[in-house]
């Protein structure tokens, strides 16, 4: 049995003001676990590691780009923000190229203890202008991780400033996985953005389901995007000019919010 599954489920994002907005779609996604990504394709003809098939995973899609293994990269992005790192399984969630064109607006690292503990949480955002950043969460070992909050360094819409701050709820794959996200302003709320899956085994048979009932879903994410875009502009949602990327690549999520 593997670690690496996948998750069919849906994700929901809701603008409160100035013109209310909501947008609802039925995904699939996968978690990857970093120390068996490369015997997955063994297990289904559907699926390559960083060559070309109908669903694939490529390191380079995910942090700095560069195509380096991952792994190494994640270790030294928690050393960077002070989190030890005891070689750990660490796992990605996310939306696994389909016809080699991915898109990920969030991708979550989750960074374990080999006592099982949770190290940490990585949130890894991308904007459509090709951007990238990196929120970083110290879970300081515990089993479940409280809802935590930051600041928003990176700009992701052009419709809401970077002056806002973050609040996450996250639970923790398995049977089920859920994370929700807040972002508020000087007013108050502003968005509520989620999603939630089901857990089923990574196999050929759940890999030609997502694809069947979910087909060319990276490339429709992308679409929607700006259909949605379009559509708040046409409300009269005032865009805002684009700010220059954050100097650092991560942004530490230092304090955490009781349950």
């Amino acid at each position: 049995m593997t670690v690496s599954k996948l998750y069919f489920g849906s994700v929901m994002h809701r603008r409160t003001r100035p013109r209310s907005h909501l947008l609802r779609y039925r995904l699939f996604w996968a978690l990857f676990d970093l120390d068996e990504i490369a015997t997955l394709p063994r297990r289904s003809a559907l699926f390559a590691y960083n060559r070309f098939n109908v669903l694939s995973f490529h390191d380079r899609d995910y942090g700095d780009a560069s195509g380096r293994p991952l792994r190494p990269q994640v270790e030294s992005t928690l050393a960077a923000n002070g989190i030890a790192c005891d070689g750990g399984p660490i796992r990605i969630f996310c939306m696994p190229r389909i016809f080699g064109y991915a898109f990920n607006p969030l991708s979550i690292y989750f960074c374990y203890h080999k006592d099982g503990n949770l190290a940490a949480i990585i949130y890894e955002v991308h904007n459509t202008f090709g951007e990238r950043h990196s929120y970083v969460f110290d879970a300081q070992d515990a089993k479940d991780p409280p809802a935590h909050t930051c600041g928003k360094q990176f700009h992701v819409s052009p419709f809401m400033d970077i002056g806002m701050q973050y609040e996450f709820r996250t639970v923790l794959p398995g049977e089920r996985i859920a994370v929700a996200i807040r972002g508020s302003d000087a007013d108050g709320t502003l968005i509520h953005t989620s999603l939630a899956g089901s857990a089923a085994p990574f196999n050929s048979g759940n890999l030609a389901r997502g694809l069947l009932i979910y087909p060319l879903q990276t490339f429709k994410v992308t679409a929607a995007i700006h259909w949605h875009a379009m559509r708040l502009w046409l409300k009269g949602v005032r865009i805002r000019p684009k700010p220059e990327p954050p100097k650092e690549p991560t942004t530490p999520i230092l304090s955490a919010l009781k349950p």
